[in-house]
């Protein structure tokens, strides 16, 4: 079996202010005020879900990595 190495979050902008990530692979959304903010927020929260968990159940290596992309509207003139 094949163990994916990687967890993909997509951010974009919230619908009132600051940011959402959701992570595709994993059931962890979350939001923060600021992209700082937002990392700290999101490292945290995948931490939390992985943790106690045999992540090879899930299709992780033990340690995966987190890939983060941003989700932009292209600028129109």
């Amino acid at each position: 079996m094949d163990l994916r190495k990687t967890i993909t979050a997509v951010v974009h902008p919230g619908e009132q202010r600051g940011y959402i990530a959701e992570c595709l692979e994993i059931a962890v959304i979350t939001q923060g005020n600021t992209l700082d903010e937002l990392v700290d927020n999101l490292r945290e929260a995948v931490a939390l879900h992985l943790e106690d968990e045999d992540t090879a159940l899930l299709g992780f290596i033990e340690h995966p990595v987190l890939i983060v992309t941003f989700e932009l509207l292209p600028a129109y003139a």
